[in-house]
């Protein structure tokens, strides 16, 4: 960094006086200056479209807007802003979602002055920045094996995918009923629910969904064979 160059930093947090600690903090710095600051993430978003910062400072659990919507709102009008989580969250969830929009680093509100100085140094010259126990568990988040992610299917009881296995056969509710020993009207019911869960308007559109999804049809061969 040559001698006149100075970081133009936002800060949005909507603690007062953690603000005000940061604020300080920078002030005594030839390089940095804080350019605004917000209390939110909806100001901060307001905030940054007015001052253009090279880097901005976000906590991510504050009022009105969290910091998580601030930062997609920011990269996606401003792409290639630099935005640093600062925030008391350890939640592996919470810093792999940021660093999937697009944020430059995750810093815990723990780390020491000097870690942040140097920490928004790097992120303003590219670097990926992370304090230093959030670095392990991104790479836990990393090597984790992906969990697929769930369908509405999942909502569906054993017995209700028995029944849309029926339904992609064309079975009557009176067929179902027989072949399960269950009631017609609770078998109605169960067909209630399978649309609802699934969001369908009918069972023509249920025994659809079966075929797409590979639902078994039902073996009536038991049953016959009575």
């Amino acid at each position: 960094m040559s001698s006149n160059e100075t970081i133009r930093i936002a800060l949005i947090d909507d603690h007062t006086l953690f603000r005000s600690g940061i604020k300080a903090l920078l002030a005594r710095q030839d390089d940095y200056e804080v350019v605004g600051e917000a209390a939110d993430g909806l100001s901060g978003v307001k905030l940054v479209e007015q001052t253009a910062p090279d880097v901005v400072l976000l906590d991510l659990d504050m009022p009105v807007m969290n910091g998580r919507e601030a930062l997609a709102q920011i990269l996606s009008s401003r792409p290639e802003q630099v935005v640093v989580m600062l925030t008391v969250s350890e939640d592996s969830e919470d810093l792999t979602e940021c660093m999937r929009l697009g944020a430059r680093g995750f810093l815990l509100k723990n780390i020491h002055a000097d870690f942040l100085i140097e920490a928004v140094k790097k992120a303003y010259h590219g670097d990926n920045i992370f304090s230093p126990e959030m670095t392990a568990r991104l790479v836990q988040s990393l090597i984790r094996p992906h969990q697929p992610e769930s369908t509405p299917l999942d909502e569906l009881t054993a017995r209700e995918l028995e029944i849309l296995g029926h339904l992609s056969a064309g079975h009557s509710n009176k067929i179902i009923a027989r072949h399960l020993d269950l009631a017609e009207s609770t078998v109605k019911v169960h067909v209630q629910n399978i649309l609802r869960k699934l969001e369908l308007d009918s069972r023509v559109q249920a025994a659809v969904y079966a075929v797409q999804h590979n639902i078994p049809l039902p073996n009536m061969e038991k049953h016959n064979n009575k």
